[in-house]
Protein backbone atom coordinates (compact mmCIF):
# COMPACT_ATOMS: atom_id res chain seq x y z
CA UNK A 1 0.00 0.00 0.00
CA UNK A 2 1.58 3.49 -1.00
CA UNK A 3 1.95 5.62 2.10
CA UNK A 4 -0.91 8.00 2.55
CA UNK A 5 1.32 11.98 1.09
CA UNK A 6 1.53 10.06 -1.72
CA UNK A 7 -1.73 8.48 -2.47
CA UNK A 8 -2.85 12.33 -1.51
CA UNK A 9 0.01 13.65 -3.70
CA UNK A 10 -1.46 11.55 -6.57
CA UNK A 11 -4.95 12.55 -5.93
CA UNK A 12 -3.98 16.52 -6.05
CA UNK A 13 -2.19 15.95 -9.08
CA UNK A 14 -5.17 14.01 -10.74
CA UNK A 15 -7.94 16.95 -8.92
CA UNK A 16 -5.23 19.19 -10.86
CA UNK A 17 -4.98 17.55 -14.10
CA UNK A 18 -9.49 17.61 -14.63
CA UNK A 19 -9.63 21.12 -13.39
CA UNK A 20 -7.47 22.93 -15.77
CA UNK A 21 -9.04 20.38 -18.69
CA UNK A 22 -12.72 21.62 -17.36
CA UNK A 23 -11.18 24.99 -16.84
CA UNK A 24 -10.53 24.70 -21.24
CA UNK A 25 -13.48 23.08 -22.20
CA UNK A 26 -16.47 25.07 -19.95
CA UNK A 27 -16.12 28.34 -21.91
CA UNK A 28 -15.62 26.60 -24.77
CA UNK A 29 -19.03 24.21 -24.42
CA UNK A 30 -20.76 27.22 -24.19
CA UNK A 31 -19.81 29.30 -27.06
CA UNK A 32 -19.96 26.46 -29.15
CA UNK A 33 -23.91 25.69 -27.91
CA UNK A 34 -24.79 29.24 -28.12
CA UNK A 35 -23.49 28.90 -32.02
CA UNK A 36 -25.53 25.47 -32.56
CA UNK A 37 -28.71 27.42 -31.18
CA UNK A 38 -28.22 30.19 -33.52
CA UNK A 39 -27.65 28.50 -36.67
CA UNK A 40 -30.49 26.32 -35.92
CA UNK A 41 -32.84 28.93 -34.97
CA UNK A 42 -31.49 31.47 -38.19
CA UNK A 43 -30.07 28.74 -40.85
CA UNK A 44 -27.41 31.56 -41.27
CA UNK A 45 -24.21 30.30 -42.43
CA UNK A 46 -22.11 32.61 -40.27
CA UNK A 47 -23.23 31.06 -37.60
CA UNK A 48 -23.07 27.37 -38.88
CA UNK A 49 -19.68 27.77 -39.88
CA UNK A 50 -18.68 29.33 -35.95
CA UNK A 51 -20.55 25.79 -34.33
CA UNK A 52 -18.35 23.58 -36.46
CA UNK A 53 -14.63 25.76 -35.70
CA UNK A 54 -15.75 25.83 -31.74
CA UNK A 55 -16.85 21.83 -32.49
CA UNK A 56 -13.64 21.14 -34.49
CA UNK A 57 -11.54 22.95 -31.44
CA UNK A 58 -13.16 21.36 -29.12
CA UNK A 59 -12.56 17.78 -30.48
CA UNK A 60 -8.86 19.06 -30.42
CA UNK A 61 -8.98 19.42 -27.06
CA UNK A 62 -10.03 15.72 -26.68
CA UNK A 63 -7.52 14.33 -29.25
CA UNK A 64 -4.08 15.79 -26.98
CA UNK A 65 -2.29 12.33 -26.31
CA UNK A 66 -0.56 13.83 -22.98
CA UNK A 67 -3.69 13.82 -20.73
CA UNK A 68 -5.51 10.81 -22.60
CA UNK A 69 -2.02 8.82 -21.04
CA UNK A 70 -2.29 10.63 -17.46
CA UNK A 71 -6.23 9.52 -17.29
CA UNK A 72 -5.50 6.01 -18.63
CA UNK A 73 -2.74 5.33 -16.27
CA UNK A 74 -5.06 7.04 -13.49
CA UNK A 75 -7.96 4.55 -13.92
CA UNK A 76 -5.27 1.76 -14.55
CA UNK A 77 -3.90 2.11 -10.83
CA UNK A 78 -7.68 1.61 -9.97
CA UNK A 79 -7.14 4.01 -6.51
CA UNK A 80 -9.35 6.72 -6.99
CA UNK A 81 -11.52 6.36 -4.09
CA UNK A 82 -13.58 9.84 -4.30
CA UNK A 83 -16.81 8.82 -6.36
CA UNK A 84 -16.74 12.23 -7.80
CA UNK A 85 -13.19 12.39 -9.26
CA UNK A 86 -14.04 8.94 -10.16
CA UNK A 87 -17.10 9.60 -12.29
CA UNK A 88 -15.21 12.56 -14.02
CA UNK A 89 -11.72 10.33 -14.72
CA UNK A 90 -13.81 7.92 -16.09
CA UNK A 91 -16.33 10.20 -18.71
CA UNK A 92 -13.23 12.15 -20.03
CA UNK A 93 -11.30 9.11 -20.91
CA UNK A 94 -14.18 8.32 -22.62
CA UNK A 95 -14.02 11.82 -24.76
CA UNK A 96 -10.13 11.29 -25.01
CA UNK A 97 -10.48 7.94 -26.48
CA UNK A 98 -12.75 8.57 -29.24
CA UNK A 99 -10.68 11.49 -30.35
CA UNK A 100 -7.23 10.23 -30.38
CA UNK A 101 -7.07 10.63 -34.07
CA UNK A 102 -5.38 13.59 -36.39
CA UNK A 103 -6.21 16.66 -36.46
CA UNK A 104 -6.83 17.11 -40.03
CA UNK A 105 -9.48 13.90 -39.61
CA UNK A 106 -11.01 16.25 -36.99
CA UNK A 107 -11.39 18.79 -39.39
CA UNK A 108 -12.67 16.52 -42.06
CA UNK A 109 -15.36 15.53 -40.05
CA UNK A 110 -16.53 18.12 -38.37
CA UNK A 111 -16.63 20.25 -42.13
CA UNK A 112 -18.81 17.32 -43.59
CA UNK A 113 -21.04 16.84 -40.44
CA UNK A 114 -21.70 20.35 -40.35
CA UNK A 115 -22.35 20.70 -44.23
CA UNK A 116 -24.46 18.02 -43.87
CA UNK A 117 -26.67 19.38 -40.69
CA UNK A 118 -27.05 22.57 -42.70
CA UNK A 119 -28.20 20.81 -45.85
CA UNK A 120 -31.43 19.29 -43.59
CA UNK A 121 -32.28 22.77 -42.09
CA UNK A 122 -32.31 24.69 -44.97
CA UNK A 123 -33.72 22.26 -47.62
CA UNK A 124 -37.47 22.51 -48.35
CA UNK A 125 -39.14 19.92 -50.59
CA UNK A 126 -40.50 20.76 -54.03
CA UNK A 127 -44.25 19.15 -54.10
CA UNK A 128 -46.38 20.03 -57.13
CA UNK A 129 -43.61 22.51 -58.49
CA UNK A 130 -44.12 24.69 -54.95
CA UNK A 131 -41.49 24.60 -51.97
CA UNK A 132 -43.26 23.25 -48.55
CA UNK A 133 -42.07 22.66 -45.25
CA UNK A 134 -42.12 19.16 -43.66
CA UNK A 135 -45.08 20.37 -41.75
CA UNK A 136 -47.12 20.99 -45.00
CA UNK A 137 -45.74 17.44 -46.12
CA UNK A 138 -47.16 16.03 -42.89
CA UNK A 139 -50.30 17.67 -43.32
CA UNK A 140 -51.33 15.98 -46.27
CA UNK A 141 -49.89 12.91 -45.83
CA UNK A 142 -52.61 13.15 -42.88
CA UNK A 143 -55.06 14.51 -44.24
CA UNK A 144 -55.66 14.00 -48.07
CA UNK A 145 -57.45 11.30 -49.58
CA UNK A 146 -56.11 10.85 -53.11
CA UNK A 147 -53.38 8.47 -53.48
CA UNK A 148 -51.48 10.16 -56.43
CA UNK A 149 -51.05 13.41 -54.10
CA UNK A 150 -49.73 11.24 -50.99
CA UNK A 151 -47.61 9.64 -53.05
CA UNK A 152 -46.47 12.70 -54.60
CA UNK A 153 -45.63 13.97 -51.13
CA UNK A 154 -44.52 10.94 -49.74
CA UNK A 155 -41.79 11.02 -52.66
CA UNK A 156 -41.33 14.56 -52.11
CA UNK A 157 -40.21 13.97 -48.34
CA UNK A 158 -37.28 11.75 -49.87
CA UNK A 159 -35.79 14.69 -52.01
CA UNK A 160 -32.92 14.95 -49.61
CA UNK A 161 -31.76 11.92 -50.07
CA UNK A 162 -29.80 12.48 -53.15
CA UNK A 163 -28.38 14.90 -52.04
CA UNK A 164 -26.90 13.89 -48.73
CA UNK A 165 -26.13 10.19 -49.59
CA UNK A 166 -22.55 10.86 -51.07
CA UNK A 167 -21.45 12.87 -48.61
CA UNK A 168 -23.07 10.60 -45.58
CA UNK A 169 -21.29 7.87 -47.19
CA UNK A 170 -17.70 9.62 -47.05
CA UNK A 171 -18.58 10.76 -43.56
CA UNK A 172 -19.08 6.83 -42.66
CA UNK A 173 -15.91 5.87 -43.51
CA UNK A 174 -13.87 8.86 -42.44
CA UNK A 175 -15.29 7.69 -39.22
CA UNK A 176 -14.89 4.02 -39.44
CA UNK A 177 -11.10 4.61 -40.14
CA UNK A 178 -10.66 6.77 -37.01
CA UNK A 179 -12.15 4.08 -35.30
CA UNK A 180 -10.47 1.19 -36.58
CA UNK A 181 -7.29 3.34 -35.63
CA UNK A 182 -8.54 3.15 -32.38
CA UNK A 183 -8.54 -0.40 -31.99
CA UNK A 184 -12.58 -0.81 -32.91
CA UNK A 185 -14.05 -2.43 -35.37
CA UNK A 186 -16.02 0.02 -36.43
CA UNK A 187 -17.37 3.28 -35.45
CA UNK A 188 -20.84 2.24 -34.28
CA UNK A 189 -18.74 0.00 -31.89
CA UNK A 190 -16.77 2.15 -30.56
CA UNK A 191 -19.17 4.34 -30.04
CA UNK A 192 -21.58 2.27 -28.13
CA UNK A 193 -18.37 1.35 -25.70
CA UNK A 194 -17.88 5.04 -25.14
CA UNK A 195 -21.15 5.81 -24.16
CA UNK A 196 -21.34 2.60 -21.80
CA UNK A 197 -23.20 0.29 -23.50
CA UNK A 198 -22.45 -3.34 -24.75
CA UNK A 199 -23.46 -3.91 -28.30
CA UNK A 200 -24.96 -7.58 -27.45
CA UNK A 201 -26.86 -6.55 -24.52
CA UNK A 202 -28.63 -3.80 -26.97
CA UNK A 203 -29.38 -6.27 -29.31
CA UNK A 204 -30.63 -8.84 -26.91
CA UNK A 205 -32.52 -5.90 -25.24
CA UNK A 206 -34.12 -5.10 -29.06
CA UNK A 207 -34.59 -9.00 -30.34
CA UNK A 208 -36.39 -9.62 -26.22
CA UNK A 209 -38.37 -6.25 -27.65
CA UNK A 210 -39.51 -7.47 -31.43
CA UNK A 211 -40.57 -10.98 -29.82
CA UNK A 212 -42.70 -9.60 -27.19
CA UNK A 213 -44.40 -6.78 -29.43
CA UNK A 214 -44.85 -9.00 -32.77
CA UNK A 215 -48.11 -10.46 -32.28
CA UNK A 216 -49.22 -6.99 -31.12
CA UNK A 217 -48.11 -5.16 -33.93
CA UNK A 218 -49.49 -7.48 -36.25
CA UNK A 219 -52.53 -7.15 -35.08
CA UNK A 220 -52.35 -3.73 -35.26
CA UNK A 221 -51.15 -3.51 -38.79
CA UNK A 222 -54.12 -5.72 -39.86
CA UNK A 223 -56.35 -3.66 -38.35
CA UNK A 224 -54.82 -0.37 -39.56
CA UNK A 225 -54.50 -2.04 -43.06
CA UNK A 226 -58.51 -2.62 -42.96
CA UNK A 227 -59.51 0.92 -42.17
CA UNK A 228 -56.63 2.29 -44.83
CA UNK A 229 -57.91 0.31 -47.50
CA UNK A 230 -61.52 1.61 -46.72
CA UNK A 231 -60.92 5.44 -46.62
CA UNK A 232 -58.88 5.09 -49.90
CA UNK A 233 -60.45 3.24 -51.76
CA UNK A 234 -57.44 0.73 -52.43
CA UNK A 235 -57.32 -2.95 -51.52
CA UNK A 236 -54.78 -3.68 -48.75
CA UNK A 237 -52.02 -5.45 -50.89
CA UNK A 238 -52.19 -2.37 -52.69
CA UNK A 239 -50.99 0.17 -49.96
CA UNK A 240 -47.73 1.37 -50.11
CA UNK A 241 -45.21 3.52 -47.56
CA UNK A 242 -47.86 6.88 -48.74
CA UNK A 243 -51.01 5.53 -47.64
CA UNK A 244 -49.69 6.49 -44.04
CA UNK A 245 -49.57 9.07 -42.09
CA UNK A 246 -46.03 9.81 -41.85
CA UNK A 247 -43.02 9.79 -44.22
CA UNK A 248 -41.19 7.04 -42.07
CA UNK A 249 -44.42 5.24 -40.68
CA UNK A 250 -43.13 6.24 -37.56
CA UNK A 251 -46.08 7.73 -36.02
CA UNK A 252 -49.55 6.38 -35.92
CA UNK A 253 -52.29 7.57 -37.76
CA UNK A 254 -55.51 8.56 -36.03
CA UNK A 255 -57.07 5.67 -34.40
CA UNK A 256 -61.33 5.65 -33.69
CA UNK A 257 -60.86 9.71 -32.23
CA UNK A 258 -59.48 12.91 -33.26
CA UNK A 259 -56.83 14.23 -30.65
CA UNK A 260 -56.39 16.74 -33.15
CA UNK A 261 -59.56 18.30 -32.34
CA UNK A 262 -58.79 19.02 -28.85
CA UNK A 263 -56.01 22.00 -29.76
CA UNK A 264 -57.47 24.23 -32.07
CA UNK A 265 -57.25 27.75 -30.39
CA UNK A 266 -55.54 26.68 -27.90
CA UNK A 267 -51.94 27.79 -26.50
CA UNK A 268 -50.07 24.77 -26.44
CA UNK A 269 -47.53 26.51 -24.18
CA UNK A 270 -49.61 27.43 -21.18
CA UNK A 271 -51.32 23.66 -21.79
CA UNK A 272 -47.62 22.98 -21.20
CA UNK A 273 -46.91 25.25 -18.41
CA UNK A 274 -49.90 24.01 -16.66
CA UNK A 275 -49.22 19.93 -17.10
CA UNK A 276 -45.59 20.65 -15.50
CA UNK A 277 -46.66 23.35 -12.70
CA UNK A 278 -48.94 20.91 -11.46
CA UNK A 279 -46.32 17.85 -11.22
CA UNK A 280 -43.97 20.25 -9.43
CA UNK A 281 -42.10 21.86 -12.08
CA UNK A 282 -41.60 25.27 -12.38
CA UNK A 283 -40.84 26.20 -16.83
CA UNK A 284 -41.57 29.59 -16.84
CA UNK A 285 -38.15 30.55 -18.01
CA UNK A 286 -37.81 27.49 -20.00
CA UNK A 287 -40.70 28.82 -22.11
CA UNK A 288 -39.42 32.44 -22.22
CA UNK A 289 -36.00 31.18 -23.61
CA UNK A 290 -37.47 28.83 -26.10
CA UNK A 291 -38.18 29.23 -29.63
CA UNK A 292 -41.27 27.65 -30.64
CA UNK A 293 -42.69 28.77 -34.25
CA UNK A 294 -41.98 28.03 -37.61
CA UNK A 295 -39.77 30.51 -39.73
CA UNK A 296 -37.81 30.67 -42.68
CA UNK A 297 -34.29 28.96 -42.25
CA UNK A 298 -34.73 27.51 -39.31
CA UNK A 299 -34.71 24.11 -38.23
CA UNK A 300 -37.65 22.05 -38.84
CA UNK A 301 -37.50 19.70 -36.12
CA UNK A 302 -37.23 19.79 -32.42
CA UNK A 303 -34.59 19.32 -29.66
CA UNK A 304 -33.82 20.73 -26.07
CA UNK A 305 -30.20 22.14 -25.99
CA UNK A 306 -28.89 23.02 -22.53
CA UNK A 307 -26.43 25.58 -23.55
CA UNK A 308 -24.16 25.73 -20.21
CA UNK A 309 -24.93 22.46 -18.20
CA UNK A 310 -26.92 25.34 -15.79
CA UNK A 311 -30.02 26.62 -15.76
CA UNK A 312 -29.58 28.35 -19.79
CA UNK A 313 -32.17 25.51 -21.13
CA UNK A 314 -33.40 25.84 -25.08
CA UNK A 315 -35.96 24.02 -26.28
CA UNK A 316 -36.91 24.46 -30.18
CA UNK A 317 -40.18 23.69 -31.85
CA UNK A 318 -42.39 24.48 -35.06
CA UNK A 319 -45.44 24.23 -33.38
CA UNK A 320 -48.96 23.90 -34.68
CA UNK A 321 -52.50 23.00 -33.05
CA UNK A 322 -52.21 19.79 -33.26
CA UNK A 323 -52.00 16.58 -30.69
CA UNK A 324 -48.78 15.49 -32.46
CA UNK A 325 -47.09 19.23 -31.58
CA UNK A 326 -48.29 18.99 -28.22
CA UNK A 327 -46.91 15.54 -27.53
CA UNK A 328 -43.59 17.15 -28.89
CA UNK A 329 -43.87 19.49 -26.55
CA UNK A 330 -44.72 17.82 -23.25
CA UNK A 331 -41.36 15.38 -24.95
CA UNK A 332 -38.83 18.20 -25.02
CA UNK A 333 -40.04 20.07 -21.76
CA UNK A 334 -39.31 16.65 -20.24
CA UNK A 335 -35.72 16.91 -21.46
CA UNK A 336 -35.76 20.35 -20.04
CA UNK A 337 -36.82 19.67 -16.24
CA UNK A 338 -34.27 16.97 -16.48
CA UNK A 339 -31.57 19.11 -17.14
CA UNK A 340 -33.37 21.92 -14.90
CA UNK A 341 -33.14 19.74 -11.80
CA UNK A 342 -29.79 18.29 -11.94
CA UNK A 343 -27.71 19.31 -8.41
CA UNK A 344 -26.34 22.72 -9.15
CA UNK A 345 -23.56 21.79 -7.12
CA UNK A 346 -22.06 18.82 -9.06
CA UNK A 347 -18.64 19.14 -11.17
CA UNK A 348 -19.30 20.59 -14.69
CA UNK A 349 -19.24 17.95 -16.27
CA UNK A 350 -21.45 15.80 -14.06
CA UNK A 351 -24.16 18.70 -14.50
CA UNK A 352 -25.98 16.32 -16.92
CA UNK A 353 -28.44 13.77 -17.51
CA UNK A 354 -26.95 10.21 -16.58
CA UNK A 355 -27.32 8.92 -20.07
CA UNK A 356 -29.01 9.94 -23.21
CA UNK A 357 -31.32 7.38 -22.55
CA UNK A 358 -32.30 8.53 -19.23
CA UNK A 359 -32.78 11.80 -20.47
CA UNK A 360 -34.77 10.16 -23.60
CA UNK A 361 -37.02 8.06 -20.82
CA UNK A 362 -38.26 11.74 -19.05
CA UNK A 363 -39.09 12.69 -22.33
CA UNK A 364 -41.29 9.75 -23.02
CA UNK A 365 -42.89 9.34 -19.89
CA UNK A 366 -44.04 12.92 -21.03
CA UNK A 367 -44.75 12.89 -24.53
CA UNK A 368 -47.20 9.96 -24.29
CA UNK A 369 -49.52 11.94 -22.30
CA UNK A 370 -51.10 13.94 -25.26
CA UNK A 371 -52.86 10.35 -25.73
CA UNK A 372 -54.05 10.11 -22.42
CA UNK A 373 -57.32 10.19 -22.06
CA UNK A 374 -56.99 11.65 -18.01
CA UNK A 375 -54.48 14.00 -19.07
CA UNK A 376 -56.85 15.24 -22.70
CA UNK A 377 -59.93 15.90 -19.63
CA UNK A 378 -57.46 17.59 -16.95
CA UNK A 379 -55.64 19.74 -19.31
CA UNK A 380 -57.24 19.58 -23.18
CA UNK A 381 -60.55 20.43 -22.06
CA UNK A 382 -62.11 17.03 -23.59
CA UNK A 383 -65.85 16.76 -21.44
CA UNK A 384 -65.12 14.00 -18.92
CA UNK A 385 -68.32 12.28 -20.52
CA UNK A 386 -66.73 12.50 -23.82
CA UNK A 387 -63.23 11.12 -22.76
CA UNK A 388 -64.98 8.44 -20.86
CA UNK A 389 -66.42 7.11 -24.14
CA UNK A 390 -63.26 7.65 -26.17
CA UNK A 391 -61.00 6.13 -23.24
CA UNK A 392 -61.12 2.65 -25.25
CA UNK A 393 -59.99 4.79 -28.40
CA UNK A 394 -57.54 6.26 -26.39
CA UNK A 395 -55.62 3.50 -24.78
CA UNK A 396 -55.50 2.30 -28.12
CA UNK A 397 -54.46 5.11 -30.11
CA UNK A 398 -51.10 5.62 -27.18
CA UNK A 399 -50.70 1.61 -27.99
CA UNK A 400 -50.89 1.92 -31.74
CA UNK A 401 -48.28 4.73 -31.70
CA UNK A 402 -45.72 3.09 -29.11
CA UNK A 403 -46.38 -0.39 -31.28
CA UNK A 404 -45.50 2.00 -34.16
CA UNK A 405 -42.67 3.34 -32.66
CA UNK A 406 -41.12 0.49 -31.77
CA UNK A 407 -41.52 -1.20 -35.27
CA UNK A 408 -39.74 1.93 -36.57
CA UNK A 409 -36.94 2.16 -33.95
CA UNK A 410 -36.29 -1.21 -34.70
CA UNK A 411 -35.57 -0.70 -38.40
CA UNK A 412 -33.10 2.01 -37.64
CA UNK A 413 -31.22 0.54 -35.11
CA UNK A 414 -30.18 -2.59 -37.12
CA UNK A 415 -29.88 -0.39 -40.21
CA UNK A 416 -27.67 1.90 -38.78
CA UNK A 417 -25.23 -1.01 -37.35
CA UNK A 418 -25.55 -2.58 -41.03
CA UNK A 419 -24.16 1.07 -42.14
CA UNK A 420 -21.15 0.93 -40.10
CA UNK A 421 -20.40 -2.37 -40.42
CA UNK A 422 -20.45 -2.40 -44.70
CA UNK A 423 -21.24 0.77 -46.16
CA UNK A 424 -20.21 -0.57 -49.96
CA UNK A 425 -23.59 -2.52 -48.94
CA UNK A 426 -26.64 -2.20 -50.87
CA UNK A 427 -28.16 0.06 -48.78
CA UNK A 428 -30.76 0.87 -50.41
CA UNK A 429 -32.42 -2.67 -50.77
CA UNK A 430 -31.21 -3.68 -47.17
CA UNK A 431 -33.63 -0.48 -46.03
CA UNK A 432 -36.56 -1.77 -47.68
CA UNK A 433 -35.85 -5.70 -46.35
CA UNK A 434 -36.12 -3.88 -42.82
CA UNK A 435 -38.76 -2.01 -43.48
CA UNK A 436 -40.73 -4.72 -44.40
CA UNK A 437 -39.40 -7.29 -41.67
CA UNK A 438 -39.99 -4.85 -38.90
CA UNK A 439 -42.96 -2.82 -40.14
CA UNK A 440 -44.97 -4.43 -42.52
CA UNK A 441 -44.96 -2.13 -45.84
CA UNK A 442 -44.39 -2.96 -48.87
CA UNK A 443 -41.66 -1.48 -50.66
CA UNK A 444 -42.77 0.29 -53.72
CA UNK A 445 -42.47 -1.33 -56.98
CA UNK A 446 -39.60 -0.34 -59.24
CA UNK A 447 -38.22 2.27 -56.94
CA UNK A 448 -34.61 3.21 -56.67
CA UNK A 449 -32.64 5.48 -54.22
CA UNK A 450 -30.80 6.02 -51.11
CA UNK A 451 -34.56 6.67 -49.26
CA UNK A 452 -32.68 5.58 -46.29
CA UNK A 453 -30.50 8.62 -46.23
CA UNK A 454 -33.52 11.16 -45.84
CA UNK A 455 -33.61 10.51 -42.25
CA UNK A 456 -31.50 12.76 -40.27
CA UNK A 457 -30.50 11.30 -37.65
CA UNK A 458 -28.11 9.01 -39.70
CA UNK A 459 -26.16 12.51 -40.56
CA UNK A 460 -26.49 14.45 -37.72
CA UNK A 461 -27.39 12.27 -34.69
CA UNK A 462 -25.03 8.89 -35.39
CA UNK A 463 -25.48 6.12 -32.75
CA UNK A 464 -28.27 7.70 -31.18
CA UNK A 465 -31.56 5.82 -32.45
CA UNK A 466 -31.50 3.16 -30.23
CA UNK A 467 -31.86 5.80 -26.74
CA UNK A 468 -35.18 6.10 -28.60
CA UNK A 469 -35.97 2.73 -27.70
CA UNK A 470 -34.30 2.02 -24.69
CA UNK A 471 -36.14 5.82 -23.18
CA UNK A 472 -39.19 3.83 -24.27
CA UNK A 473 -38.15 0.66 -22.13
CA UNK A 474 -37.25 2.61 -19.36
CA UNK A 475 -40.28 5.44 -19.43
CA UNK A 476 -42.70 2.30 -18.67
CA UNK A 477 -40.66 0.84 -16.30
CA UNK A 478 -41.02 4.95 -14.45
CA UNK A 479 -44.22 4.83 -15.17
CA UNK A 480 -44.82 1.38 -13.45
CA UNK A 481 -43.04 2.00 -10.27
CA UNK A 482 -44.76 5.97 -9.53
CA UNK A 483 -48.29 4.30 -10.82
CA UNK A 484 -48.31 1.16 -8.14
CA UNK A 485 -45.60 2.06 -5.32
CA UNK A 486 -45.51 6.33 -5.44
CA UNK A 487 -49.16 6.71 -5.67
CA UNK A 488 -50.47 3.67 -4.91
CA UNK A 489 -52.57 2.39 -7.79
CA UNK A 490 -56.20 2.18 -7.44
CA UNK A 491 -59.16 3.56 -10.17
CA UNK A 492 -58.11 7.12 -10.26
CA UNK A 493 -54.55 6.37 -10.51
CA UNK A 494 -54.08 8.04 -13.95
CA UNK A 495 -55.85 10.93 -12.60
CA UNK A 496 -53.36 11.19 -9.93
CA UNK A 497 -50.47 10.87 -12.24
CA UNK A 498 -51.25 13.56 -14.78
CA UNK A 499 -51.64 16.28 -11.59
CA UNK A 500 -50.20 14.84 -8.55
CA UNK A 501 -46.60 16.98 -7.36
CA UNK A 502 -45.30 13.42 -5.93
CA UNK A 503 -44.86 12.47 -9.60
CA UNK A 504 -42.24 15.22 -10.25
CA UNK A 505 -40.95 15.02 -6.68
CA UNK A 506 -39.78 11.30 -7.33
CA UNK A 507 -38.52 12.38 -10.37
CA UNK A 508 -36.49 15.15 -9.19
CA UNK A 509 -35.11 13.34 -6.03
CA UNK A 510 -34.81 9.32 -7.51
CA UNK A 511 -33.80 10.10 -10.83
CA UNK A 512 -32.67 13.81 -12.21
CA UNK A 513 -30.62 15.03 -9.39
CA UNK A 514 -27.72 12.85 -9.28
CA UNK A 515 -27.07 13.95 -12.89
CA UNK A 516 -24.01 12.15 -14.07
CA UNK A 517 -22.78 11.05 -10.52
CA UNK A 518 -23.92 7.60 -11.82
CA UNK A 519 -24.13 6.05 -14.80
CA UNK A 520 -27.04 4.95 -16.05
CA UNK A 521 -27.64 1.39 -14.60
CA UNK A 522 -26.90 2.58 -11.60
CA UNK A 523 -29.49 5.65 -11.66
CA UNK A 524 -32.39 3.27 -12.54
CA UNK A 525 -31.96 1.16 -10.36
CA UNK A 526 -31.64 3.93 -7.60
CA UNK A 527 -35.14 4.82 -8.95
CA UNK A 528 -36.74 1.76 -9.22
CA UNK A 529 -34.63 -1.09 -7.87
CA UNK A 530 -34.71 -2.78 -11.49
CA UNK A 531 -32.59 -3.66 -14.02
CA UNK A 532 -33.29 -2.81 -17.82
CA UNK A 533 -35.64 -4.72 -19.79
CA UNK A 534 -38.76 -4.86 -22.23
CA UNK A 535 -41.40 -6.34 -20.30
CA UNK A 536 -42.77 -3.52 -18.73
CA UNK A 537 -43.46 -2.05 -22.21
CA UNK A 538 -44.98 -4.58 -23.46
CA UNK A 539 -46.73 -5.19 -20.60
CA UNK A 540 -48.13 -2.24 -20.83
CA UNK A 541 -48.77 -2.50 -24.88
CA UNK A 542 -50.76 -5.31 -24.01
CA UNK A 543 -53.03 -3.71 -20.92
CA UNK A 544 -53.95 -0.82 -23.98
CA UNK A 545 -56.00 -3.62 -25.74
Amino acid sequence: MEPAPVAQERRRALEALVGRIVAEVEPLHIEHNEAVWKANVTGDPAHEAESARLDAVLRKIFARPEPFRLLSDALQAGDIADETLLRQVVLLHHSFQAHQIPPETIERMVKIEKALESRFNNFRADLDGARVTDNHLLDVLRLENESARRRRAWEASKQIAREVEGDLLALVRIRNGAARDLGFENYYSMMLVLDELDERELFALLDELERGTRPLFDAYKRELDERLSARFGVAREELRPWHYSDPFFQEAPAAGVDLDACFPGKSLEQLTRSFYHAIGFQIDDLLARADLYEKPGKCQHAFCLSVDNRQDIRVLCNLRPTERWMSTMLHEFGHAVYDQSVDPALPFLLRAPAHTLSTEASAMLFGRLSKSAAWLTHYAGMPKDEAERAAAAVARAIRGQLLVQTRWCLVMCHMERALYRDPSQDLDRLWWDLVERFQGLTRPEGRSGPDWASKIHFSVAPVYYHNYMLGEMMASQLQRHIQRRVLGDGADVWARYVASPEVGEFLQTRLYRTGRLKDWRETLSFATGETLGAAALVEDLAARG
